[in-house]
């Protein structure tokens, strides 16, 4: 890409909660940035108030801190090309715009929205591409005048010259659009608000961005925003280079739903993924690496990426893959950092209220579960017997202790267990295997499938013996009683 020093931008238009391919544009030009010693400013795009709230707005920005996003330029930031919110530049859109009238290069347009669709019907019966007839460009002040006294307000219209825009993008080469499908369009409404083309464009020149990596469904917008560059006198030499990243598909090859492949960013914290796995994955939609390499670091992110490497054709989303990176990722915690991130699922599951012994149980245990776990979310089930007040067996498990076979079973295990002098999960696991594999004959399967549901109450759970050295002898001891008086 070009040798001016780099300043990229991601400016949503918050109207939800963020969703992957948002993120994924955010990282692109984030890692791009960072890559090139360049600027990456965050910028909010809110003019459409009827559906961008303070709400989503923050929601954003917390996403974007919440998966290490940090921006240079921005919200709470601040920085030299401010307001970052659109809704607080509209006094420079209107400037603009009324240049552009003055300058004869957008006219007021009074169609009504009746007429503008009996237009695009009248097209689609001939068969022609639908767009703007440019019925207002040369009015006449006696025709303007008369739209006003009919109580009609005009919206402002960009004249599309005849001809064609060409201009290079950095995945696509060389992409050429003919006029004749871009027809004259609105930069600001009839109320005075402006349109993304026109907001967008603008706030590109002035905040100095020059690589705009963004993606593939914004890339028909491109001849119009450099229209508008035109009209504001740029040189052509400073006009931001485009880049336009694939689609993300889901498993289906349709577009991305929450049918084939959660799109929202919260739902994926939710659920208990990294904030790391998630940037490592979604790095992985339309960009690779090299060499077959799947799992990096933020860091190596940063030192390898390159627009140059960014594929053309469409990313499938994969949900099994985040799911083994996010499970690669996890086991890569320490685990003072595992229980950072583990700690608040099992508050809000209401596991643990957050005690200083709480948490050195947690501790000791999330080495069990650190190998068995995908997601966050999974840990307090995996846990939940270390600290449930009320000890019960899940409803589901109780005919396996319930028979005479695992009667049995616990029977004996409860004889070995109170003999036990030395409570850890090596003299359990030796006692146990001793009396009931050797001596009874039983599979192992058999005999610590009944001890686990008695223990734990599940019949799933980390590593048994050391959970039941975490449990404590007298717990376990009370649980295999209860289970044997069901």
């Amino acid at each position: 890409m070009s040798a001016k020093k780099v300043k990229v931008r991601f400016a949503p238009s918050p109207t939800g909660d963020l969703h992957v391919g948002n993120i994924r544009t955010a990282l692109f030009d984030w890692a791009y940035a960072r890559h090139t010693g360049g600027t990456f400013l965050f910028r909010i795009e809110d003019t459409d108030t009827t559906r961008v709230t303070d709400e989503y707005i923050q929601a954003a920005i917390d996403t974007l801190k919440w998966l290490g996003l940090q921006w240079d330029e921005g919200p709470e930031v601040g920085g030299p090309n401010g307001p970052y919110l659109q809704s607080q530049r509209l006094d420079i859109y209107a400037q603009w715009a009324q240049k552009f009238l003055d300058q004869k290069d957008a006219y007021y347009c009074y169609c009504s929205p009746d007429e503008l669709e009996a237009v695009r019907e009248e097209q689609r019966k001939a068969n022609v591409a639908p767009g703007y007839n440019g019925h207002c460009r040369e009015l006449t002040a006696d025709q303007i005048a008369a739209f006003k006294a009919q109580g009609r307000e005009g919206v402002v219209r960009m004249r599309m010259p005849e001809g064609t825009t060409s201009f290079v993008d950095e995945i696509r080469g060389e992409v050429t659009f003919d006029h004749k499908f871009v027809p004259d369009f609105v930069l600001v409404r009839a109320d005075g608000s402006p349109l993304y083309t026109l907001a967008v464009a603008v706030d590109d020149i002035l905040m100095g961005v020059t690589h705009v990596l963004r993606g593939e469904d914004l890339l028909s917008s491109t001849p119009r925003q450099i229209r508008v560059y035109q009209a504001m006198g740029v040189a052509l030499a400073d006009y931001p280079v485009f880049a336009h990243l694939p689609f993300v598909m889901g498993q289906d090859n349709a577009k991305l739903s929450k049918r084939n492949g959660e799109v929202s960013i919260a739902w994926y914290r939710e659920q208990g993924y990294l904030p790391e796995a998630i940037c490592n994955y979604l790095a992985l939609l339309g960009w690779s690496p090299g060499d077959d390499v799947e799992n990096i670091s933020m860091k190596e992110l940063t030192e390898l990426f390159t627009v140059e490497k960014v594929h053309s054709s469409p990313a499938r989303f994969d949900m099994k893959k985040l799911e083994a990176i996010n499970g690669d990722k996890i086991r890569a915690l320490s685990v003072e950092d595992f229980a950072k991130w583990t700690i608040p699922f099992l508050k809000k599951a209401a596991i643990i209220e957050g005690t200083d012994a709480e948490i050195a149980l947690v501790k000791q245990a999330l080495p069990l579960i650190q190998e068995r776990i995908v997601k966050l979310d999974e840990a307090p089930q995996l846990l939940k017997f270390l600290f449930v007040k009320e000890f019960a067996i899940d409803s589901d498990a109780v005919s396996k202790v319930n028979d005479e076979s695992a009667k049995s079973i616990l029977k004996r295990a409860q004889s070995e267990l109170e003999q036990l002098s030395t409570w850890n999960h090596v003299s359990i696991e030796a006692a146990l295997r001793t009396s009931l594999i050797e001596e009874m004959g039983l599979k192992p399967r058999i005999a610590f499938t009944a001890l686990r549901i008695a223990t734990t109450g599940s019949t799933i759970s980390p590593p048994l013996f050391e959970s039941m050295e975490l449990l404590g002898k007298q717990a376990c001891l009370a649980r295999i009683s209860l289970a044997l008086s069901l």
